[in-house]
């Protein structure tokens, strides 16, 4: 059947509808019978995180929108008070669809396998005298029951906190007031009781012993909720002091308005008039939830010693080229680039040594980093501290306003300036969220320079679940590039040209829209070209119709979208122009790169960036160019082999919905992440045989 040129045409699909589409698929996965349990209950709990965040963020943005009487139209055509209608309308559906995965299929799988999330009613009698004296120690003490009336207002509700709500009577006097009772963020949320293996949710308990708080009253309702709040904020481009401005925001983030109000679904029409006036909220922002609510808190069951109910653990391989530390340790970069793939190959053994290895050998003289994510163990900052008390010069560009982690980058930036290094924090404007870390030693022959650049934060913690990509390189112009940007972030002046890095938001929009302009004119002229791409996300405006441009020129596209995606392909006699794929499972695919070619000649770049406007035009991002041969093919068969999954996949269809990719009946499915894991172990043990047989 012919299609219409109206079917043909492209579209740009709604960027926060297909970030809840990804929260679906999230969801999807954790209602996965063949993944083993404790990760189908992680992946419940990542759901409700996600969850979360697209509220205090995107759907923060969105209420802020509409309040300033906006009423401009996203990229797909929507205003911001149709994509609310839609998000409540899709979220609903999802916190049901959650609630009865939970109640239906995780809580009888847990309680099959001796974890087992009880009521107080489930409890013997001596369970139930060691409950009370559990909370008579250690719970009762922490407790502030706040009860509003004359002299007594509403109290505050602080964002992500589980809340009880009350309605009391004094039964001789008839007065009936309302009742907060905060349930404590400090304690477990499933409290352990007995030997049997059971866990009572927090807020069960407490409501269970209310009279000990309310003594001679009558609670005639309970019930629970738990406000979300805007916790999205913007630092003046015109703030003199960035760490001040920062720490300002922040104290009031904690004040932001309520954007979701969660209500465990008995509630009362009273209780949630009380609520809606207490809370200043409007019906739409009321979320009914049935069963528990919070169910981010999950995750203390991942974190039990039950093995048997998870993923065997993965040992990290060390690259064949990261045997050796110190002096060998440079003289193997000077050799050529090396590229590591995590979590598959050791960050430890790698990153970590590198930076180790700098901060105490004797020739180097300066060692320059960024800090956007980074974890308490993670080496970075130790090391520079080191670096620094060694006379060495130190540079560490800490981004104040990476979301959610302000407060831990204000205290290692402290922690760095009084150990000595230059802590510079970038702009207010511009977020710095390149990856790189430049190290100077005096040689034989002069300085030389060498840098790492990867796709991912340094972080020790989420080097173990994330996929990411690291180049360690002592490429002479690509470290000047390198350096030529660390000194344009410390110091004041005009960035000049760079000479082989794409860095945002200077060279990196223009130069991949003439990469991917350069494949659409080889296509045009007959030529074989092709596009494969591999991002978190995309959702730029501008990329997105020159990849149109490209497909109907005949390149072949190929995208993979970890979580958001704006381009929806187009149908025509069944069959999409531009293959997208997104992937889900057990490790977080998180790297970016870039494969281009055009007859012939291939373009391979990986990095830190997304195709977004908030990276390309309003970020300090990194992408470097992988000349070296056997690097380039390790990326082309990786993506190939993302390409290729069948176990954990999903293919966005031309009516913008995502389709779980099947393999053929009778064949068992591939994973892309036991493809690699397998990879990884071959490359090691071919390693291991080298260096025996030297």
């Amino acid at each position: 059947m012919a299609v219409s040129s109206a079917d043909l045409r492209p579209r740009i699909l709604n960027r926060e509808l297909s970030q809840l589409d990804f929260n679906g698929r999230v969801l999807e996965i954790a209602g996965d019978e063949s993944m083993p349990l404790l990760d189908r209950v992680n992946f419940c709990a990542i759901f409700s995180h996600n969850m979360d965040e697209f509220f205090m963020v995107r759907v923060a943005g969105l209420m802020d929108q509409v309040a300033a009487g906006l009423t401009v139209r996203s990229p797909d055509g929507m205003t911001p008070q149709a994509a609310l209608r839609e998000i409540r309308e899709r979220a609903l559906r999802l916190a049901t669809e959650q609630a009865k995965l939970w109640k239906r299929h995780l809580k009888p799988a847990l309680a099959s396998a001796g974890i087992v999330v009880a009521e107080i009613e489930d409890l013997d009698p001596d369970e139930l005298e060691e409950l009370e004296r559990v909370f008579e120690t250690e719970i009762f003490p922490v407790l502030t029951p706040l009860a509003v009336g004359p002299g007594q207002p509403f109290p505050y509700i602080s964002g992500l906190s589980l809340s009880l709500g009350l309605f009391v009577r004094d039964d001789e006097t008839g007065e009936e007031r309302f009742a907060r009772v905060k349930v404590p963020e400090l304690l477990p949320r499933f409290l352990p009781i007995g030997s049997r293996g059971l866990y009572v949710p927090l807020e069960r308990v407490i409501r269970h012993y209310l009279g000990w708080l309310f003594p001679a009253m009558e609670v005639i309702e309970c019930t629970v909720f738990r406000v979300t709040r805007d916790a999205d904020f913007a630092v003046s481009d015109e703030a003199d002091d960035l760490l001040e401005a920062v720490e300002l925001e922040l104290r009031r983030r904690r004040f932001g308005e309520a954007v979701r109000v969660e209500v465990s679904g008995s509630c009362s029409t009273r209780m949630l008039k009380q609520l809606k006036a207490g809370l200043v909220v409007d019906d739409d922002q009321i979320y009914l939830v049935p069963g528990l609510l919070d169910l981010a808190e999950l995750h203390e069951f991942f974190t039990l010693d039950r093995p048997d109910l998870k993923d065997e653990p993965w040992l990290p391989v060390v690259p064949g080229r990261f045997g050796t530390t110190g002096e060998e340790f440079f003289a193997e970069l000077r050799k050529g680039p090396v590229l590591v793939h995590h979590p598959y190959d050791s960050f430890a053994r790698t990153f970590e040594s590198f930076v180790r290895t700098a901060a105490t050998d004797p020739v180097t003289v300066a060692v320059k980093t960024t800090v956007y994510r980074t974890s308490e163990d993670s080496p970075n900052v130790p090391a520079l501290i080191e670096a620094a008390e060694e006379g060495k010069q130190t540079v560490c560009l800490v981004e104040l306003k990476a979301r959610f982690d302000e407060r831990r980058n204000i205290e290692w930036s402290r922690a760095l300036e009084s150990a000595g290094v230059h802590v510079v924090y970038g702009f207010p404007s511009l977020k710095i969220h390149a990856k790189g870390t430049l190290i100077v030693r005096r040689e034989e022959d002069g300085l030389r320079r060498y840098a790492h650049i990867g796709t991912g934060n340094y972080n020790a913690v989420t080097a173990r679940l994330y996929e990411d990509f690291s180049l360690f390189t002592g490429d002479e112009e690509i470290t000047a590039d390198l350096a030529d940007l660390f000194n344009h972030l410390t110091g004041f002046g005009r960035p000049q040209a760079f000479r082989k890095l794409l860095v945002a938001p200077f060279t990196m929009r223009p130069a991949l829209v003439e990469h991917i302009r350069r494949c659409t004119a080889a296509a045009e002229k007959g030529k074989d070209a092709q596009i494969r791409i591999k991002v978190n996300h995309l959702a730029d405006e501008e990329i997105v119709n020159e990849l149109y441009a490209a497909a109907d020129a005949g390149v072949e596209v190929d995208i993979f979208a970890r979580t958001t995606c704006t381009l929806c392909p187009r149908g025509s006699e069944g069959k999409e122009d531009i293959r997208v794929r997104t992937l889900l499972g057990r490790f977080f695919e998180h790297s970016r790169f870039f494969i281009f070619d055009a007859d012939g000649e291939s373009t391979y770049l990986l990095g830190s960036s997304d195709l977004m406007p908030r990276n390309l035009d309003h970020r300090i991002e990194i992408l470097v160019p992988v000349e070296d041969v056997r690097s380039q093919r390790e990326l082309s068969r990786t993506f190939d082999s993302i390409m290729e999954d069948t176990r954990w996949s999903w293919e966005l269809r031309s009516d913008g919905h995502w389709e779980r990719v099947r393999g053929k009946k009778g064949k068992a499915p591939q994973s892309l992440h036991q493809a690699l894991m397998r990879r990884a172990r071959a490359r090691a043990r071919r390693a291991n045989t080298v260096s025996r047989s030297r």
